[in-house]
This record gives structure tokens, sequence and C-alpha cells, in this order.
């Protein structure tokens, strides 16, 4: 819109706080608001100049920007109608009135009655595997659409909606108060701008009428809980003729008995007999496909982990997959035949102690070969 520098567009010095800048742009929102000034195009352009220049400085983090940056910290020379908040102008309801309509902002009535659909959410909750490997799904919707007996306008067949003749179809109707105008909502249509006089008996002059809806949704491989699709103009249809809002699909991944997820990685805990971890040998470890098998080294300690690359989820978005992470732990019988109870008694017997010494991270072998305790009574004297 302008490359002018904003705190010269309102008049103020840099150094100006938020009761400066919101009273600078008072003063030149009255001076040169189109209603006071109709017809004049320069009066138009400095009216949005102050609007846009207020829409930055009176947002912290916008002006902060701007002061490092310039136009270019905020979105370029002219940062449009789409970069402004409406609600920061809430303040100056009594005297903005259509500053939505003047932008092209808002998303709310226009001029016309026309309105952009609603948006619509569908909780989905899909298992484990479907999030693993992908899914296809069809959703039933709830939504309004558009009357098939008055095409979406509301009026019986063969009329058509009037001319609001309080506003002469404005939507809003405008009144002095003091030297200013103040613009309001026509309280006669609602600020549609058209009365129905002879409204439709299947919408009773909604124009909408509620149906459900039949949609069929692909699940990518690797989606995790909370994680949403958007599906465009699948949400409630506009009225009036507005476009239909977006329908977001908000999916939720039950959890597994196995294996947990941590971002593309998964984690599981795999219990391997006593002999195994001592021995050594090759186990069998489960995956989201096909089992494989790993080597487990002699000696090996309960809770060392493995990884096995490329095991893991999948990721949403295409890139590779993540890794599995095994950690073994001590499967401990809960019962024993004869034999195997005379085998451990005798490997028993065979052990030094049953109460070894706890790990310790000195590296030295005569460190590690003292006892415990005298480590212990070393460090504290």
């Amino acid at each position: 819109m302008t490359t002018r520098d904003y705190y010269e567009t309102l008049g103020l010095p840099r150094t100006a706080d938020e009761a400066a800048i919101k009273s600078a742009y008072r003063k030149m929102a009255l001076k040169y608001h189109p209603d006071r000034n109709p017809d004049d195009t320069t009066a138009e352009e400095r009216f949005k100049e102050a609007a846009e220049a207020y829409a930055t400085l009176a947002d912290p983090e916008k002006r902060s920007r701007y002061d490092r940056f310039g136009h270019a910290g905020v979105g370029g020379s002219a940062g449009g109608a789409g970069g402004f908040d409406p609600t920061i102008f809430a303040d100056f309801g009594d005297i903005l009135g259509g500053l939505g309509d003047l932008f092209g902002v808002g998303g709310g009535t226009r001029r016309g009655g026309v309105r952009r659909g609603a948006d619509l959410r569908y909780d989905l909750e899909i298992s484990f595997e479907e999030a693993a490997a992908g899914t296809e799904t069809t959703l039933q919707i709830p939504r309004e659409e558009p009357c098939d007996t008055c095409s979406g306008s509301g009026a019986a067949r063969g009329t058509t909606p009037q001319t609001c003749s309080h506003c002469r179809g404005r939507g809003q109707v405008h009144f002095q108060q003091g030297f200013f105008t103040v613009a309001r909502t026509c309280p006669h249509c609602g600020g549609v701008g058209r009365v129905i006089t002879n409204p439709c008996q299947t919408c009773h002059g909604n124009g909408r009428v509620a149906r459900e809806r039949k949609l069929t949704v692909k699940i990518p491989a690797g989606i995790a809980t909370a994680q949403r699709l958007r599906l465009s103009a699948e949400g409630e249809h506009g009225s009036r003729g507005g476009p239909p809002g977006d329908l977001y699909v908000v999916v939720h991944v039950h959890d597994h008995p196995f294996f947990h997820r941590d971002g593309d990685d998964l984690l599981c805990d795999l219990p391997v007999t006593y002999p195994t971890l001592a021995l050594g040998g090759e186990i069998e470890v489960p995956t989201l496909g096909e089992p494989t098998t790993i080597q487990i080294p002699k000696g090996t300690q309960p809770d060392t982990r493995f990884r096995l690359r490329g095991k893991g989820m999948p990721n949403v978005s295409g890139r590779g997959n993540g890794d599995l992470y095994v950690a073994v732990k001590v499967a401990v019988p809960r019962k024993l035949s004869l034999e195997q109870r005379t085998l451990i008694e005798t490997l028993d017997a065979t052990m030094p102690k049953r109460v070894f010494d706890p790990p310790t991270t000195d590296t030295a072998d005569t460190a590690e070969d003292r006892p415990f305790f005298e480590r212990v009574k070393d460090i504290f004297g």
C-alpha cells in the first residue's frame, strides 16, 4: 500500500508509547474517514495508510521487527490487508464502521450477506498398525449444503429476495454522532442487504439444509496422534453463495501393546533368558513387518539396547523410516521343572557370591578389582 515510514504517517517519533500511537491513529481515522470525505480518493488512501501503520505499530512483535528491518520485517513495503489482525481495531468500532469491507478483511458478513461457511472438525481414531502402514477410510460428515429447491437463495421458487429499503442493500445504516458518522448493522435485514418476503418452504428462508456427506480420506503412513488433515472446501457451505469452509480431520492413534513411539523411532522391551545373555546367541525380534534376527554377544547385560536401522515408523512426509531400539530384559521363569531347578542350583553353587558390587565409572583395572566399599571409603575419607 505504501512505502512511507509508519511513524511519519502517524506523525509520531520512534519513542512514542502505546497511548500516543492510539491517539494519533484516532485523529487520522476521524479526519480521513471515507464517510466524511465521500468520493475523495486521496482521503481514502490516507485513511488506509494510517490503518496500515497502526496495525504494525500497535502490535509489539510487529513493531519490534519494523524498528529493526523496516517494511521488509513485516512482509514487504505494504503489509496488505491480509496482514491485518482485525481485533487490533476493536477500540475504534465507534468510528471505523465497515473497516472489513474497506480493506477486504474480516471473514464475517460482507455486503450482500455473503458469508464463508464454517470450518468443521472430525476426530478419527485409528489403530497403531493403520498409522504405520497408512490407510483409507470413509467419513460420514453432517453439514449444511445449499437448498436444491431455491438454489440457496432462501426465496420461494419463482421469487427473489428484495433489496432492503432501510439500508438500500448496503447492510449498514449510518447516523451522525457528534461531528462524525457511525455505521451500524442494519436491524431490518441483519446486515444481509436483502429481505425475503416469501421464504422457501424447504429451507424456511435459510438457503441451506442439513445433509450427510460421505468422504473418502487417505491417511498417510507415519501419521501421529494430534496431527490433522485439511480437506479444502469440505466444511459448511457459505450462505448466499459464499465459499465453503474447510474440514479438519484430527487423528488419534491407539497405543500399541509392545511398541512405544518416540517421533519416528520405536522402542520396545524384549524378555530374554539368562543363558542367552550370558552365553550369547541369536534371537528373533518382532518389527512392524516381518520379524528379524539379531545376535546377542556373550556377557550382555540387562537393559542393553540394540538399534535396528530403518525398522521404525515411516516419516509422514515420506523421508524414510525411523529406527527400532530393542532393550533386552532378563526373563525370570515363574515355574521350573525338577531338571531346571537342579541345574540352576548347581550354577548357584559355583558362583562366588549372590550379590555383586554395583557398577562404577572407574576405568583402571586396579580400581575395578578393589571391593566396592573400599572404593567408597577412599571417596569419603
